[in-house]
């Protein structure tokens, strides 16, 4: 049976790709914030509620404007990946982030990911006294594109209120989570990584149900500064394979530790959230 094939790339087209991502990413890093305007982007903090496990469920709510779109935790060729400063938080112990499932977007040959319209993005919060109020101050950095790019920078802050009662937006949101593997009929995921000119290749081969429609695969290092390239995508039957590039930081040696590979498949009827990868 012969692969049903997404676009292959040349070397040459493949180094080039790289390089012109590079360059997209350093004008980015050395951009300076600004805020968008508020016919724009609005942004504010839902306060949610109190978990019964002691843990807070809050939500940032991004309101946007016909035409304009932010970017997913990870953004693809030329997005700008949002930040989050938690630093004038108090008892808070860590932040656990559930994304909805992103759009994939292609302009122009370039493809990203992100959201349109609206963004209701989950964040339980970990106390380190779960009786006394977690008060929750953040300034978050992010992305906002039309026409042009704009990047956006704004505070939220509150104090979380104890009760139990839940937030239908918020919870609509963490229905759209993407499908665990379990889920999904995932039974095996392997990465093969294998040294290349400037970093490493990785080949991520998921035995699993098709997502729908041309499957889109995102792969995640869990390294900061680890550039990755857009997967080539082959599927044949329950088997999917994606192939990427992966440049470190100034060129430096990649510490790819398996089990922290994040591997998202993104398709017409679902997304799939894949964590760690056995060795072939």
């Amino acid at each position: 049976m012969m692969y049903k094939t997404r676009p292959n790339f040349s070397d040459l087209s493949r180094s080039a790709r790289i390089l012109s991502a590079l360059a997209v990413l350093a004008c980015f890093s050395i951009a300076t914030p600004a805020v968008a305007q508020p016919e724009v982007l609005q942004a504010n903090l839902r306060e949610g509620w109190k978990l019964t496990n002691g843990n807070q469920m809050a939500a940032f709510q991004l309101q946007l404007q016909d035409g304009w779109k932010t970017y997913w935790r990870a953004p693809g060729d030329n997005g700008i990946p949002p930040s989050f400063d938690w630093s004038g938080s108090r008892n808070v112990k860590s932040v656990l982030f559930h994304w909805p499932r992103p759009k994939v977007f292609s302009v122009g040959g370039m493809q990203t990911i992100g959201y349109s319209h609206e963004l209701v993005l989950p964040v339980e919060i970990v106390p380190q006294d779960p009786t006394l109020p977690v008060e929750l101050k953040a300034v978050v950095d992010l992305g906002v594109c039309s026409d042009i790019c704009v990047p956006a920078s704004f505070n939220v802050a509150a104090i979380l209120p104890h009760t139990i009662g839940k937030d239908e937006t918020i919870e609509r949101a963490l229905r759209q989570r993407p499908s665990t593997p379990k889920e999904a009929g995932v039974a095996r995921a392997t990465c093969e990584i294998m040294p290349n000119k400037g970093g490493m290749q990785l080949t991520a081969v998921l035995q699993m149900p098709s997502a729908g429609g041309d499957e889109v695969v995102v792969v995640e290092t869990g390294l900061p500064g680890v550039w990755v390239s857009p997967a080539d995508v082959e599927r044949r039957g329950t088997e999917l394979r994606a192939v990427v590039d992966m440049v470190g930081p100034a060129g430096a040696a990649i510490a790819l530790q398996r089990g922290a590979v994040r591997i998202t498949v993104l398709g017409k009827h679902r997304a799939v959230d894949v964590l760690g990868c056995a060795s072939p």
